[in-house]
């Protein structure tokens, strides 16, 4: 059986991961740039071709600086289940700074604590907890 793991294309891929493992805690996994990985001597040198950060345990995450204009992120959505109220708000929070909260974490009537955001880089989350 696979084992999904997100891959983000960004702007800025060291920012946007500086942000959620400041948001969701975690480390940098390891980093490498065109340059280092392919020796490549043009304008894209010096961009991140390889990114993994864990996040929130060991929920990797992986985020590449875009060769190409790249839209929000509205199609897909990343969600993190936490065992208590106050690690998913607190989550969620930070998450939030500087984006959109489209549901506020709340119990639902489903029974699961609740919320749903989309971050400043276009990111939508999935925040819960049970």
């Amino acid at each position: 059986m696979g084992t999904l793991k997100p891959f983000i294309q960004s702007e800025d891929a060291r920012a946007q991961a500086d942000f959620y493992l400041q948001a969701l805690g975690g480390k940098l996994m390891s980093v490498g740039t065109h340059g280092e990985l392919t020796g490549a001597q043009n304008e894209f040198k010096d961009k991140v071709m390889h990114m993994c950060i864990a996040v929130s345990g060991e929920n990797y995450v992986f985020l590449a600086d875009a060769i190409e204009p790249v839209g929000s992120g509205a199609a897909v959505a990343l969600s993190i289940g936490y065992a208590t109220q106050d690690e998913a708000r607190e989550a969620f929070g930070k998450l939030a700074e500087g984006g959109h909260v489209k549901h506020p974490i709340e119990m639902q009537p489903f029974g699961l604590y609740y919320g749903e955001l989309t971050d400043k880089f276009g990111i939508r989350w999935m925040i819960t907890a049970g």
